[in-house]
C-alpha cells in the first residue's frame, strides 16, 4: 500500500541530498509516496515494467538472476540509505527489469514515481548527482562480480563470502550460500564439508562456524 509523503523529514536518510533545491523538494513533496512491505514479499520479476524509482529507509532486500533452469545468482542487496540501481537503469532506458528482488528483511520505502524522476533529472543538478553516484558505484561492483564468477574458483569465492558475513557464526543454509554464489547445492555442501576436514570451519544447522579465519583469508585471495 502506497502512501502520499506528509513531509521531507525522510530525506535525511540520503546526506547527498542535503542541498536538494526548492524545486526540487516540492516536486518530491507532490509526488513521493511511501511504501512498506514484509519479508518475502516479491518488489518486481525479471522481465516486468519498471514505475518509479527506489529509496530504501528501512529493511533490505536481495536482487537476484534467475537461469533457465531456477538456479539463482545473487547480484546485490539494497539496504537503508540506499537505492536500488537496477531501477534506475531500467528509467534511463525505459527498459524492463533485467533481474528480480525479494524483501529478507520488512522493508519502508520512498518510491519516485517515473514521470516524476525523469524531471528531477533535468531539472536538479543534486539529485542527479545523487543518482549516478549510486549508479556508478553498482556498476563497479558487478564488475567485480563478474570477476569473481569468471576468474576465481567456487572455494575461493565461498571462503570470501563467509568472511564477509559479519559474524564467525553464518547463519545460512547451503541453499542460501548456494543461491549467493550461482551454483548447485551440491556444489556448496561439497565445499564445505572440505573446509569442515581442515578444521578451517564447523557445520551446523543452517550455519558454519568459522574456526581458522587466517587460512579462509588465504583461501579467499588465492
Amino acid at each position: 500500500m502506497q502512501t502520499k509523503v506528509k513531509d521531507l523529514d525522510w530525506l535525511s536518510a540520503f546526506p547527498d541530498l542535503a542541498g536538494l533545491e526548492d524545486t526540487a523538494k516540492a516536486l518530491l513533496l507532490n509526488n513521493a509516496r511511501t511504501v512498506e512491505a514484509p519479508v518475502g514479499t516479491v518488489g518486481y520479476r525479471e522481465g516486468g515494467p519498471c514505475g518509479a524509482y527506489v529509496m530504501r529507509l528501512a529493511g533490505q532486500s536481495r536482487v537476484f538472476k534467475m537461469s533457465a533452469s531456477g538456479r539463482e545468482i545473487l547480484l546485490y542487496r539494497v539496504n537503508a540509505g540506499e537505492t536500488c540501481v537496477i531501477t534506475t537503469t531500467c528509467l534511463l532506458g525505459n527498459s524492463e527489469y533485467p533481474a528480480s528482488t525479494v524483501v529478507e528483511e520488512a522493508i519502508k520505502d520512498v518510491i519516485v514515481p517515473s514521470a516524476a524522476f525523469n524531471q528531477l533529472m533535468i531539472d536538479s543538478k543534486v539529485f542527479r548527482t545523487f543518482v549516478m553516484t549510486n549508479y556508478g558505484a553498482l556498476i563497479s561492483d558487478l564488475i567485480v562480480l563478474l570477476d569473481e564468477v569468471a576468474f576465481h574458483s567456487i572455494d575461493a569465492r565461498l571462503a570470501k563470502l563467509l568472511l564477509e558475513a559479519g559474524s564467525d557464526s553464518v547463519q545460512r543454509t547451503h541453499q542460501q550460500i548456494a543461491d549467493e554464489l550461482g551454483t548447485a547445492r551440491e556444489v556448496v555442501s561439497r565445499q564445505v564439508k572440505r573446509l569442515e576436514q581442515k578444521n578451517w570451519v564447523a557445520l551446523g544447522r543452517g550455519q558454519v562456524d568459522i574456526l581458522d579465519r587466517a587460512a579462509l583469508t588465504q583461501l579467499a585471495n588465492s
